[in-house]
Order: structure tokens, then sequence, then C-alpha cells
């Protein structure tokens, strides 16, 4: 470790790169970040097997309830996560998902005692500002533990926590209802009497804290690329990106980060509309249950494969000589989605729907692993977090927050019948899909820009 002085500041330290930590406890690093990332999507999805009994209890619309599933979690998600992310560029990255960890789990175990549905609006709000901590940090961690010809296999690898926590709130959740169900209302100590659906929450949310005591077991790996500057303690900090500086990167690369975030974001929008349980239910005949458990093994299984696939492609075309691999992988899928994502919604029966469901949940799953390795790719170490935050901000506002809204507006205010959710689908689907197509295309010149830019890059000196 060299020391060189910095006039009128304190001393800047120069740390020589290490090796990369060892590949067995860097995939352990993964796995832990994935159970806690299986967590918070648990926790995100799981009011979407719960719709008729809080529509029934609260006496609100799809609308309503699109607003709790959607923009209620998702405008504080990203409001918070991109202060949380600048943390994330320079504070101890394990100790922010520990704590946000704890937050959101406590704030969904809590919805469990809410009794009107403005308590419930401000609770799913505690969830989404908790949740807000995990995904800047954890793409930062995974990038100072892997080499980049190894990123996009894991942060596919952290991706499928979206599928499996999907997943395992359908199913999971699908049993707990039937369960709360048959045993009607509960009474609890010091809470008194809760319905089902209340019973729910507690069920689904206290395990969490588990997981945030797990998040200890990850230790701070040193960060690539930055610069540390000695505080009056004398020990060694990481020296944080002035804003005036990210504002400036920023602006310069606003081609790629415009196409990416809007053109990943549309092309994963169907997987948020979380009314896929909905339409089996009303079209159907379906119970909750029996929705739960189907489409959550297929959430589950044909999502993390996509993920786990789509991840792998893209590193396979990247060793190839495709130094735009990851853009490319996500405009491939993203024109492959269209013949069987337009028609599964429309089959007359089950069966069908779900043969064509399979493969369009691979291809809607297949770019998350590329989309994370992607914006890892073309930013400073000391911006990782923040550019993280502003990817994840469109993800959840347009993608969380818009995507089951759009469904809802649509199915409440241009067909006018719960039962046209299936056009609804088509239309959202097919409309955010042609949007996503166009920006990919238009992107992949703008990133091999900003591979270039990267490489050169230096932080100004103040």
């Amino acid at each position: 470790m060299v020391t060189k002085p910095k006039a009128d500041s304190a001393p800047v330290v120069t740390v020589v790169e290490e090796p990369y930590p060892p590949v067995g406890y860097a995939w352990y690093v993964v796995g832990v970040l994935t159970v806690a990332y299986i967590f918070s999507f648990m926790d995100r999805y799981i009011l979407a097997l719960l719709v008729q009994p809080i529509r029934q209890d609260l006496g609100i619309s799809d609308t309503g309830m699109s607003l709790l599933m959607g923009f209620s979690f998702a405008v504080f998600y990203s409001v918070f996560g991109i202060p949380l992310g600048r943390l994330a560029d320079s504070r101890n990255r394990r100790n922010l998902i520990a704590a946000g960890c704890a937050l959101w789990s406590l704030m969904t175990a809590a919805c469990g005692l809410a009794r009107s549905y403005s308590q419930l609006l401000l609770l799913r709000i505690g969830v989404g500002v908790g949740e807000a901590t995990l995904s800047p940090s954890a793409y930062s961690l995974i990038t100072d533990y892997f080499p980049k010809e190894r990123l996009a296999t894991a942060m596919s690898l952290y991706s499928t926590a979206i599928h499996i926590g999907t997943g395992l709130s359908y199913i999971a959740g699908g049993a707990v209802v039937a369960f709360a169900s048959s045993q009607g209302e509960v009474l609890l100590p010091l809470v008194g009497a809760v319905r089902p659906w209340q019973t729910v929450f507690f069920i689904v949310g206290l395990p969490g804290l588990l997981v945030a005591l797990l998040m200890f077991t990850v230790k701070e790996p040193k960060r690539r690329g930055v610069r540390y500057v000695k505080d009056e303690s004398r020990t060694a900090k990481v020296e944080q990106a002035p804003l005036s500086e990210v504002f400036r990167y920023f602006a310069q690369n606003k081609g790629t980060i415009i196409c990416h975030n809007l053109g990943f974001t549309l092309s994963t929008l169907t997987s948020y509309t979380t009314w896929g349980p909905t339409l089996f239910i009303r079209n159907y005949g379906w119970t909750a249950a029996q929705a739960g458990v189907v489409y959550g093994l297929l959430t589950s299984i044909v999502g993390v494969l996509g993920i786990l696939i789509g991840g792998r492609i893209a590193d396979f075309l990247a060793e190839r000589g495709y130094r735009d691999a990851n853009m490319r992988f996500g405009l491939m899928v993203t024109i492959a989605w269209f013949p069987t994502g337009m028609l599964f919604p429309l089959m007359p029966n089950a069966n069908l729907a779900i043969a064509l469901l399979v493969p369009t949940y691979f291809l809607v799953s297949a770019p998350w692993g590329a989309a994370a390795a992607a914006i890892q790719q073309v930013m400073p170490n000391s911006m990782r977090g923040q550019a993280t935050a502003i990817y994840l901000l469109g993800i959840n506002l347009i993608g969380g927050g818009l995507g089951p809204t759009a469904v809802a507006l649509v199915t409440d205010y241009v067909f006018r019948s719960d039962y046209a959710i299936k056009y609804s689908l088509v239309v959202v689907g097919s409309i955010s899909h042609l949007m996503a197509g166009a920006l990919l295309w238009k992107g992949l010149s703008y990133f091999r820009e900003s591979l270039d830019r990267v490489q050169t890059w230096t932080p100004a000196r103040p």
C-alpha cells in the first residue's frame, strides 16, 4: 500500500489490486445474497394471491390493489434507492443489506396488523424502503468478487431470486392462503382477531429476520479501481466521487443509460404485472391455491432456467468476441418473445395457456443477468451503486409500478370487464416489447462507446 499526499486534505491511499477472493467463497456470497433477494420477492409478491380477500375486506378496485402491488412499493423503493445507492458506493455494503432486510421483513409482518387500506398502503411503502438497500449493494459486491468473464453468470444466479421468490410466494403463499382460510379468523396475543389474509403476512415476513442475521457471514471485499483516503483516525476509507463528477460521467453516457435502462425495463415489464394467477382464476376457473402452486412452479422452474441459461449465453457471446454481448442478447430475446407472449393469454383452456407460457417465461427471464452485468461494465466502481439505483428506479417505477397498473387500467377502463384481463395482458405486453426492441437496437452502438470510455476514465482531482 502506497500513500501519496493530497494538498489541503487527507492523504490519498493507493491500493494495489488484490487477487479476486477464492471462487468457492465468492459463490457462497452470491448464494447468501440470492437468499435475501428471494425473501424480498416473496414479501413483495405475496399480495398477488390475496387480491380477492383484501378487495372484499377493504372495498377497493383492481386499480386500488395495483397501487398496493405496484406504485406504493415502487415509488418509495426508487426514491430511497438513489441515496442508498450512493451509500453503497462508499460504505459497508453488507451492513446496509442486513439493516434493510430486517426493515422490510418487519414491515411485511406488520401488514398483518393493518385494519384499513391507508394503513396497508403505508406499510407497503415501508417494505419498499427496506428493499431499496439490497440490489445496489449486491450488484456492487458481486462485481468486486468476480472477474468480468464470469460476471453475467454470477449476476444471473443472483437474479434467479426474482423467479424463485415470486414462485415461492405463489406456491407457499397458495398453501398458506388455503390453510389460513380453512382456519377462519385467528386470535393472536396482544393483537386480537385477524383475518386469514392478515395471518399470511406474519408467516411470510418474520423469517426474513433470520436472513438479516445470515448477512453477517458475508465479508466486505476490497473495492476495485477506487481510491482510498485516510480520515482523522488514520483509517483508510473509500473516496466518494463528488456528485458533480457523477453527473458529468452519466451525461457523457446518457445514450447508453437511457437505452439500456428503458430497453431492459420494458422487455421485462410483463414479468412484473403480477396478474398471471388472476388470469387463471378468472378465465379458467382455478382456485387461488391451485393457481399459486401451478403458476409458482412454472415461474420458479422456467424463470430460473431462463436466467441461468441466459447469463451463460451472454457470457458465451462475450467469449466469442462480441463486446456488446449483454446488450445484444437482450435484443435477441426481446424479439423472440412475440409469438408465444402474444398468444398465451388467449388460449381456450389452461393447458394450452401453460404450454405457451413456458417459452414466454423463459424469454422474459433470460436477460436479467445480462442487464445487470451490462450496467456494471460501463461504470467506474465509485458509481456502480448509483447507476444500479437509477436502473432499478426504472425497473420498479415502470415495471413494478406501471406494469400492474397498466394492465388494471386497460381492464377497468378500456375493456370494462374483469374477464378481459387476457386482452389487457396482450396489449400491454406487445407495446412494451416493441418499444424495448427499438431501444436495445439503438443502444448497441452507445454501449460500445461507453465500454471504450470507462477504460480511459480517471477520477477528477479536487
